[in-house]
């Protein structure tokens, strides 16, 4: 197993530095950079811009320096000082403006994430031993329904009749008497009147897709011999599923860790957007249309560095619940 773990290490590091170099690069992409926007932006609102203001900002943030040289600096800065850089947008550290945003965004993707398995897990194992019955159908239909509608599409549904209905807005996380309030039980109260709606939207498109993985999974052990040998050897039916085809259902849910940790992370983007939500999403999204390179740079870096770690978590964890993997040729647990 060590021996696993360092040599999946040792081919992860070059591709986080190869990472790196990628997400830097097409940062860099557009035309134009932040100082451009920013000056077009005062200019139409008939602001003059000194040219020494500009020279200034320029070099503070090696703004017209080679792109190597402003790869180095971020780099060097994020490797050796933990530090992300500077926001421009914001005026302030890029770790400060992302922890701000961090706990909201993290609470409701985990919440999302722990419904989409309590909802998930259990229908696509239960649709699969009871196949081609009413709960199948009605299951695999509910999931179709998840999958194929974008998760902003029903936002927009929710709200415009909810409001039609009560003519209370469901956007934002708080209501307007505590969004700028310091935190209390009012307002944790506050919270959780707010928060269901993204919780349920984003389980919506996330547990389709999982149920209909578990189904398949289960449908594919249920079919083969082991199982039948066992049925006909008299093995009680919830044992048998237990032991063998249930632990498999699992697969998919280890398999996805490497794309489960950014989720959390970044949440669904234009859920939150669409619902003025104080969480990740927003901020990436603004963080990029206004080329503010080093915190959309961050941004990119921290989702890529979780999707190795995920990846490496879920490569170990499926050797140790499925013993038919294995490391390489010859190894063994």
């Amino acid at each position: 197993m060590l021996s696993y773990i360092l040599r999946r290490l040792a081919q992860l590091i070059p591709l986080w530095f190869l990472i790196t170099i990628v997400v830097f690069v097409l940062i860099q992409l557009p035309a134009g950079d932040y100082l451009t926007n920013l000056i077009q932006t005062l200019e139409v609102r008939g602001t003059t811009v000194s040219q020494s203001y500009i020279d200034a900002l320029a070099s503070r943030y090696h703004l017209r320096e080679p792109m190597v040289n402003q790869y180095l600096f971020w780099i060097g800065g994020v490797l050796t000082r933990g530090d992300l850089g500077y926001s421009l947008v914001w005026g302030a550290p890029v770790a400060e403006v992302i922890a701000s945003r961090m706990a909201l965004t993290i609470v409701i993707s985990l919440m999302s994430l722990l419904l989409t398995w309590a909802v998930a897990i259990p229908a696509g194992i239960y649709s699969a031993i009871k196949q081609y019955s009413a709960f199948d159908y009605i299951a695999m239909f509910i999931a179709f329904i998840g999958i194929s509608i974008p998760g902003f599409i029903l936002v927009l549904i929710i709200i415009y009749y909810y409001f039609a209905l009560t003519g209370i807005p469901l956007t934002g996380l708080f209501s307007d008497a505590y969004a700028s309030a310091p935190w209390s039980f009012a307002k944790f109260l506050d919270l959780l009147k707010h928060i269901w709606l993204p919780v349920v939207l984003v389980t919506i498109n996330s547990a389709g897709a999982m149920m209909r993985s578990v189904r398949g999974l289960m449908l594919d052990e249920l079919g083969k011999q082991y199982v039948l040998t066992a049925r006909a050897k008299g093995l009680k039916e919830r044992n048998l599923l237990v032991k063998y085809p249930v632990r498999m259902a699992f697969n998919p849910i280890i398999s996805t860790i490497g794309w489960l940790l950014p989720t959390i992370i970044g949440g669904e983007v234009l859920i939150s957007v669409v619902m003025n939500l104080q969480t990740m999403g927003p901020l990436m999204l603004r963080s990029l249309l206004s080329q503010d390179m080093y915190l959309s740079a961050s941004f990119l870096l921290i989702t890529s560095t979780l999707t190795i770690i995920g990846t490496l978590i879920s490569d170990i964890l499926l050797v140790i619940m499925d013993p038919r993997i294995r490391y390489s040729k010859g190894d063994t647990l």
